[in-house]
């Protein structure tokens, strides 16, 4: 179990007890809140229906999407955290520039202008450097002149990487090394999109895009399973967050897709 202040062993006492959970899950869920910077977070908890996502504010997705009683459960229980990491400290502080510590990048690099987090994988954009966190090792890369503006995970849980900038969208792994060991490489595939706070927003399992229109054109089968409508709304949710959709384009699709059902 991961190391607490004791005022975060007490409220993982209090928030244990109120919501029923076992201090694993709420652990778990703190330091998936903690990894979304407080804002959003990405998690698999058994005992909160495995896979979902929250953001604060937004959208909360669980595997039972007809939840509506887990869905407030993980909204309330998100929002508390949130709240908590904001005026109290649950993890002992670690130094900046170590593993574990939420500045985990080489401290010389300074401060990010962008990051994100998804599961074991962390990414800090910096000038003409990419820091990339796996399983607790950073490799730091050049970017040469790639103007970066979003960093992206192939899904199916390999570690390829792509990132994006103004010449497309590119891997990871074709930037030369700075320090660390490197991702390892993944089948070549189609990438996913880039996203602001977000890793994971895979354009390569959206539906195709209609090449004569600007705007995203689903091909979805009526019958198309409850599963596979969730997982596209939160694709699209994700395409929003990156700026690719409006709040407009987002909410009409997610409204179109829902119809389906």
């Amino acid at each position: 179990m991961q190391k607490l202040t004791p005022e975060g062993q007490n409220l993982v006492n209090d928030l244990s007890n109120r919501y029923n959970l076992s201090q694993e899950a709420v652990i778990h869920m703190i330091g998936a809140v903690n990894n979304g910077g407080g804002s959003m977070a990405q998690f698999n908890c058994p005992e909160l229906g495995g896979s979902g996502q929250w953001m604060r504010g937004g959208m909360t997705m669980v595997g039972d999407m007809f939840n509506n009683g887990l869905k407030n459960t993980v909204n309330n229980l998100c929002s508390e955290i949130s709240n908590a990491l904001a005026s109290m400290t649950i993890f002992p502080v670690i130094p900046a520039g170590t593993k574990g510590s939420n500045q985990w990048w080489p401290t010389n690099l300074g401060v990010p202008f962008s990051s994100g987090a998804q599961n074991n994988i962390r990414y800090a954009v910096f000038p003409h450097r990419l820091a990339i966190e796996l399983n607790g090792e950073v490799t730091v890369y050049d970017t040469l002149d790639n103007n970066i503006s979003g960093v992206s995970q192939q899904q199916g849980g390999d570690t390829s990487l792509t990132f994006s900038s103004q010449y497309g969208t590119i891997s990871v792994s074709t930037l030369p090394i700075v320090s660390g060991q490197g991702i390892p490489r993944a089948p070549q595939t189609n990438f996913a999109e880039p996203v602001q706070n977000n890793f994971s927003n895979p354009l390569s399992t959206m539906p195709k895009m209609d090449t004569q229109q600007n705007e995203p054109k689903m091909d979805i089968k009526q019958n198309a399973s409850a599963n596979t409508i969730i997982e596209l709304i939160q694709k699209l949710s994700q395409l929003r967050d990156a700026g690719a959709l409006t709040d407009d384009e987002f909410n009409s699709k997610k409204n179109e897709l829902l119809s389906r059902l």
